[in-house]
Formats: structure tokens, sequence, C-alpha cells
């Protein structure tokens, strides 16, 4: 990646073409004179020349900055400026250069460098926002310590304000910061603002103490215990799970209201999505407390996987987040039900990770190129890049990857690596070849995996042949063939298991597994007893890598599966195929729900010994998006308005055939006392809200009326809300919701977004204009811009509504929103791409509406390769 010099007309930056920053950045001095529009930053860098680097010119990246001066050494200097950064001669010895420039926060409305929200200035530098802070070669292998300097304004004193490392001097209108870790320059991070800090002590393993504090807004602070006890919780699991402690004297979060991402771990100042701290039970959901939870903690567990060892450059992207998502998938799962979590971990990577898999987006874990970075914080880099690490540790076993990580840690501590260089630490530890396994970084899409059996009654042998598919990509036409970790084990007529999980390695295109029930000769002989008939195999449990399973199976099979398979992940799946079978069928032939399916869904309600969470997610229907894709695949044309429809038929069949257990759930699951974000308590209200969304469709909407107006809580509350409003009724209830929490900024964008969510086809343009009409909608917050315009367009059958009218409306909206805010329009677009599943009538007002968003004069870089990618 040529990061060293300015970008030629060609924007792409490729992998092949990387080479290391020519200099050596010793040390890092700022000084920031805040003002709302005309806030100077003085920058102080020492640079060497790097020998083992080769030769280039001298480029620091700088973006919309007003040099003042620049000087080498203290002698004025007057360097070249281009829209990309700053270019100069300099001595052939070591140097330091000084500049002085002059930015507007207040006019920065990208939310990307130094920027106002509510008063607040706050940063967001990841991935390249510090370069519209000061001069600097902004990439992630440049790595320094940073010493800052805060002085307020002096009309307006601010209370606080904070920056990476530990605190300095604070006096007067004055603040100084030391971070003695080196990091790269989209860790920097800086705050300042009237806020008030709800605080805590953490005492390390090695005794040392940290001061912890969440900041936010004053009458805020009653909103903040759950994120410091997520804090502290993290800290003591990241010991005893993966022996990472804390390394500076205080460690903050920050709440910030107006913010493009979920949150950002910049070294020893977190600085957050304000939805992600904020929750008390009247305000949050149990999805929000866990939401909290989880985000916090991933934050959190980047100070070592992330910060201490960061990513060479951008390609490397996964290094840091596939792998931080997986500490974070583990975390959450010992905090509450791992099955649960494993479920909905692979419900979110299917929703999409699978979809951009399959489409014009599909990439990489590892990109080659890109034009602009922030299009690549994708679902592939993120939960792809996770199921990556999973299967590694599945390979290697639970005791290999620890040894393997306490080496990757020794060996890179303060150094920006490669994937190979955290391939290359397992290869140490573990002795394996991974040569093979490397390719789940460089090969874009979704394998398939086609199961066929062959069952030998007499030898007592079940031979099980796979064989593995990837389709094409763009741009990778020809795909070999992948380490595919499957576990796998045997159930006996009856529904005992008859062999424990057992994982087998594929890594050839087809590949036969033999079975020996207890006869000799097999490679699993020793693992499986001999029983008489067939046995039942239970393949790809606990959904052991990231592939799409395809296995010619009856309906009476899943719902044994369904029954007594003893992996819970597969219990679930069975249970979920039966669903989709039942509603593809409803869709292209016009079948009815069939009783098989009921039966089962009823077994399972009523097993009480089944985790109420588990339940939840047994009872749920595969979604809109899902049931497009299996028709798709299954070479029909899927109908929107038709898939809306069928989920609807069978939610009401449900509900009116399994009633009377339905209302004994709905009864029995109710959680008594004071609200507890705990697991369990949240898993019994999450059965109940199941049970309560069925119960709707038969009941008139009686009981969610009820619970609406007795709710303590805003779980409860919210749920009868949306139970309402799917069966077209609730307006009473949605003004009187609006009545008490309109002041609310994060609590009205709930109810925005569950109106866009709920809308069903014929009414989505009415909703979609009444929402984007209301004197609420401020379309330029990204929390409330995508509460409606994201959650219309997440809607599936109101998105694609016959008329195209949403298609417009969203293509306005981004055409509105992209001068300001770029990367927030450029993720919307990704609503669109999907569209060539559909029929030539949507496919053609969807393409026009795309061909109008690309030939927007002015147009950002992340919109426009976004538009042209899925246009290709």
């Amino acid at each position: 990646m040529k990061d060293h010099a300015p970008r030629t007309s060609d924007r792409t930056v490729r992998l092949e073409e990387y080479t290391p920053f020519p200099w050596i950045v010793g040390d890092v001095s700022l000084t920031f004179r805040l003002h709302p529009t005309a806030t100077r930053v003085l920058s102080r860098i020492t640079f060497a020349n790097d020998p083992a680097a080769p030769s280039g010119p001298f480029f620091l990246h700088g973006e919309k900055l007003n040099l003042i001066e620049a000087r080498i050494d203290g002698v004025p200097v007057s360097p070249d400026i281009t829209a990309e950064g700053l270019t100069c001669d300099v001595p052939d010895t070591p140097f330091v250069f000084e500049a002085e420039v002059e930015i507007d926060p207040s006019g920065n409305t990208a939310l990307d460098g130094l920027y106002m929200s509510g008063g607040m200035y706050c940063t967001q530098c990841e991935a390249e926002g510090f370069r519209k802070i000061t001069f600097y070669p902004d990439r992630p292998d440049v790595m320094a310590p940073f010493n800052v300097r805060i002085e307020g304004p002096e009309d307006k004193p601010l209370p606080v304000m904070l920056s990476n490392g530990n605190p300095g001097a604070q006096e007067g209108n004055s603040a100084e910061w030391h971070d003695p870790w080196p990091k790269p320059s989209y860790l920097f991070a800086l705050v300042a603002g009237d806020l008030v800090a709800k605080s805590g002590t953490f005492t390390t393993a090695s005794g040392m103490p940290v001061a912890l504090n969440v900041y936010v807004r004053p009458g805020d602070e009653d909103r903040c215990d759950y994120a410091l006890d997520a804090l502290i919780r993290s800290m003591r699991w990241d010991e005893r799970e993966y022996g990472r402690e804390y390394d500076l004297s205080v460690f903050s979060i920050v709440a910030v209201d107006d913010f493009n991402m979920g949150a950002m771990e910049n070294k020893g100042l977190n600085i957050f999505n304000s939805k992600y701290v904020l929750a008390s039970p009247d305000t949050a959901t149990d999805v929000d407390f866990e939401m909290i939870e989880g985000i916090v903690a991933h934050e959190y567990f980047h100070n070592w996987t992330g910060n201490r060892v960061t990513c060479r450059d951008w390609f490397q992207l996964c290094l840091k987040e596939g792998l931080t998502v997986f500490r974070d998938q583990q975390f959450s799962g010992d905090m509450r039900s791992e099955p649960v979590k494993r479920i909905d971990d692979v419900l979110a990577l299917r929703a999409r990770q699978f979809r951009e898999d399959n489409g014009p987006l599909a990439h990489p874990v590892r990109p080659e190129s890109y034009i602009e970075i922030n299009n690549f914080y994708t679902a592939t880099v993120y939960e792809k890049g996770a199921e990556v690490i999973g299967m590694l540790r599945r390979l290697v076993g639970a005791e290999a990857y620890r040894a393997a990580l306490d080496l990757y840690f020794e060996r890179h501590d303060g150094q920006a690596c490669t994937i190979e260089d955290w391939l290359a630490v397992f290869e140490d530890a573990t002795g394996r070849d991974l040569s093979q396994f490397k390719l789940w970084y460089s090969q874009a899409g979704t394998p398939r995996v086609e199961v066929s059996e062959d069952w030998d009654e007499e030898a007592g042998r079940l031979a099980l042949t796979f064989r593995q598919h990837t389709p094409p990509t763009p741009g990778q036409p020809d795909k070999a063939p992948l380490v595919i970790p499957v576990a796998l084990g045997l159930l006996d007529a009856a529904g005992h298991e008859i062999m424990a999980t057992e994982v087998v390695e594929l890594t050839e295109a087809e590949q036969t597994v033999e079975i020996g029930l207890g006869t000799g000769g097999a490679d699993l002989e020793a693992k499986a007893s001999r029983v008489p008939g067939r046995p039942v195999p239970s393949i790809l449990r606990g959904f052991s890598a990231p592939v799409i399973l395809q296995r010619q199976t009856s309906a009476e099979e899943r719902a044994f599966l369904l029954a007594h398979d003893t992996d819970p992940f597969n219990k679930w799946e069975a249970g979920r195929a039966l669903a989709r079978d039942v509603l593809v069928r409803m869709v292209t032939d016009g079948a009815e729900p069939g009783q098989q399916y009921l039966s089962a869904l009823q077994m399972v309600a009523k097993d009480d010994t089944l985790d109420p969470a588990f339940r939840a997610l047994a009872l749920s229907l595969p979604s809109q998006d899902d049931l497009a894709q299996a028709i798709h695949d299954g070479g029909a044309t899927p109908d929107p308005t038709a898939i809306w429809a069928a989920l609807r038929r069978l939610a009401e069949e449900i509900g009116g055939t399994l009633e009377p257990v339905l209302s004994e759930l709905y009864d029995e699951m109710r959680v008594p006392g004071p609200y507890t974000p705990d697991a369990q308590s949240a898993g019994s209200r999450a059965l109940r809200g199941a049970a309560l969304a069925y119960l709707s469709r038969v009941d008139g909407g009686s009981r969610a009326a009820a619970q609406f107006a007795e709710a303590g809580n805003m779980t409860e509350r919210l749920g009868a809300l949306g139970a309402l409003l799917r069966i077209g009724k609730g307006e009473e209830e949605l003004a009187a919701f609006r009545r008490r929490w309109e002041g609310d900024r994060l609590v009205m964008d709930k109810w925005f977004a569950l109106q866009a969510a709920s809308a069903s086809p014929a009414e989505a343009h009415d909703v979609a204009q009444r929402l984007t009409g209301d004197p609420a909608f401020d379309w330029t917050n990204p929390n409330r811009f995508r509460s409606v315009i994201g959650a219309l367009a997440g809607n599936p059958a109101a998105f694609h509504e016959p008329e195209g009218r949403i298609y417009r409306l969203v293509t306005d909206w981004l055409i509105r929103l992209d001068p300001l805010n770029p990367q927030t329009a450029a993720r919307l677009t990704t609503s669109f791409e999907t569209w060539k599943r559909f029929d030539a009538d949507r496919q053609g007002m969807i393409r026009e509406n795309l061909e109008r968003l690309s030939a927007v004069e002015g147009l950002s870089r992340d919109t426009s390769e976004m538009v042209g990618r899925i246009l290709a």
C-alpha cells in the first residue's frame, strides 16, 4: 500500500503495494486550543530515517486543514499542500517537524476527526480521521507515544478534558495527558465538555489500582451502572481467560449522542455511541442491556487485541476485529447462555455476512484492495473473521489456542502485525501447517458442503461423503478446497446419543468419512457404540464452520432432531429448517402449514427442561430475507409481499393451534419483583414475549394492550407495542409512548424504528412519509436516521413494496445525507445489495435509483464505491 505518498487519480489501494513508512516517529506532542469554529492544533513530532524501509518523499496526511505555520528544527518551511496532505524537503538526520493548523469542529458533520456533539468536543479517528486533525503519517503501522495538552476556550471553561493515557497536570482551563504506550494515530482520542462521571475502581491481578469512569451528560448518570459493571466483569474475565491485565492508571468510557459507529477502542479512552452506554429498566430493553455488555467487553478487549498489538495496514483489519469479536462472543457466552449466544451469533452471521458473501459486495476476510477503507468495516471482516478464529481454536484445541495466544502477545506486543504473523504463531505453538487454512482469509464466498450417506446394515458402517464447493464471487471465479472442521455426532432411533461430538477435518473437494459402530476398522469406531438400525447423523454441530450445509433430509428426521438432538445448536437448526421448508412451500405452492411442524414446535414450547431463552429462539420464525434467499437458491424468484403474507399466516396458525400452551407460557414466564437484566430473567421475558406475539394474532391484542398499560420495564412495554403494531393496532399506545418519552432521544429512536420495522407493504409509504415528516426526525443524527431510513430498508416487505416508492424515498435521503455524512450514507446503500434476486420490475426500479444516486455530482468516495460495486 503506497500510503507514504499522495494517492493519484487511481484511488485504489492494494495490499500487494504495501511499503513501510520511510521514517520512524519518536515522540508526538499535541496542543489543542479548543474553539467551536476555529480550534488550533499545534503538533511537535520527531522523525528519523528508518534504515529498514525504502526511501520515499516526506509525506504527511492532512485533509481539510488550514495550515498556519510549519517548521523543521525551528525553521519555517513552505510545504506543498494538496487535498491529500503535505510534502516537503527534510534533512537526512533526525529532525523535529512542527505545525500549527486550524480546524472547524462545529462544521464537521461527517463526525470523522474532531467534531462537536451537543456542545461537546469529541473525536473519531478510525480509520482515517486523524488526518483531519493535523498533518501526520495517518496509517496503523506508525506507532508512537503521545503527549497531549488541552486548553479550553477562554470564554467557556470545560469541566472535563480527556485524552489517551494517564492524566498529567490539570489546572485552570487546561489538562495534560501522557500515553506511554506507542499507538497509531487511529487510536487517538480527545473529549472535552460538560460531563459527569459514574466512577469505580478495579485492582489488576498484579495489584495495580485502576480508576474507572463512565462519562455522560448531566442527568444521565443514573443510567451508567450496567456499563460500569460490564467493564469490571470484562477486565476480570480477560485476566482469567487470556492472562491480559490492564496497563494504565485510568480507564474511561464517554457516551456521545452523535456517533457513526457503535463504539471506539481508543487507548484508555473508549468513546461510545450513547445507545450502548445508557440503560435503565424504564428506558432500555433486555436486548439493549445485552448489547451494552457485549460492546463494552469488545472495546475493552481491544486493549490487547488491537491496541497493544495492532494491524500493519487496513487490509489486516480482521486481525484485530475478528479476534476481538470472537473474544467478546466467548465473554457473552460465559456471562449468559453459551448455546443461546451461539445461535444469536449465527443468526447475525447469516443475516448480514452470508447475504454479503452471496452478492456483489462479497470480499475476502482480508481484502486485496479498496477505494475507501470505511466501506470495509463489514460483516465479513468482523463476523466471518470471528468464525475463522473459532475454527482455528476448534482445530487446535482450547489448550493449544491459549498457548498460541500467549506466544502472540509475547512476540508481538507493541507491533503492527499481519495475518501471516498471526498464523505463524499458531504454527510455531502447535506444529501444524496452516497454509491451506490461510485460504479462509483470501477466498470470498460462503462454501457449500453437500453431504450424502451410505448405510451398510450388515457391516454396521455409516459412510458420509462430503463435497465442498464455493461459488464464484466478484473477481474470484475459481475457488480451492478449504480446511473445514465439521463437528458431528450420531443418535439411535430412540434418540439416544451413540457417538459424542467428533470433529472431522475436510481438506478435499470430496471426502468420505466412515464410521463403524463397534465392528472394527473405522477411524471413528471407538467413538460409536453398536446399536440396531440406521443411526441419525447430527452434522455441523455448534455451527462448527461458516458454511451452508446441503443435505437431503425429511421433515420426519428434522422433527426427530428437534426433539432429541443433544447439541443445542442443531436442535434449534432442525426446527428452523422445518419452519423454513413449511414457509417456502406456502409461498411457492400455496401449501398449508402442516401439523408435523406445529406438533414439533409445541413439543419444544412445553419442554421446561430447556432454557427459556432457547425456547424463545425455537419459537421464532425465519426472517423475510432468509426465506427470500432460500427461494432464490431453489431456483425461483422470491416475492417479498408473498413472503410477508406467508409469515403472517403461519404466525396466526401457530397462535391458534398452540393457544393453550402459549397462554400457559405467558402466565408462567412472568418475572416477579423489580426488574433485573440477568440472563435468567431476560430469558423468561423473551419466552413470554414470543408467546405474546403469537397470542396477539388470535386475541385481537387484548393481552398486549393490558401488558403495555401495566408494564414496569421497557422490555415488556416495547414488546407489547410491537405485538399491537404487527396486527394493525396500537395507535393509542403509540401516542401514549410518545407523550411519556418524547424528551429522551434514545427511547424515541425505538419509537421511530418500531413503526418503520412493523410497516406492512400496503402502508409502508404512508408510514415513511409520516415518520420522515415528523418534527422529531433529526436526520443529521446517525441513530435517528438509521431508526427510520435504516429500519424501513431493513423491512423487506416495506422496502420492496411493488410500486418502488420506498426505493425512491431511501435514495432521496441517501442523496441528501451523503454530503454531510458519507459513512452513514454509504453503509445504508447495502440495502440494495440483493437486488438481483428479485423480479424484472423490481430490478429495473432499483437499478434506476442506484444509477440516479451514482450520477449525483460530488458524490462521496464512500458512497460512490458502494454503488459501483452493487451495480457491477
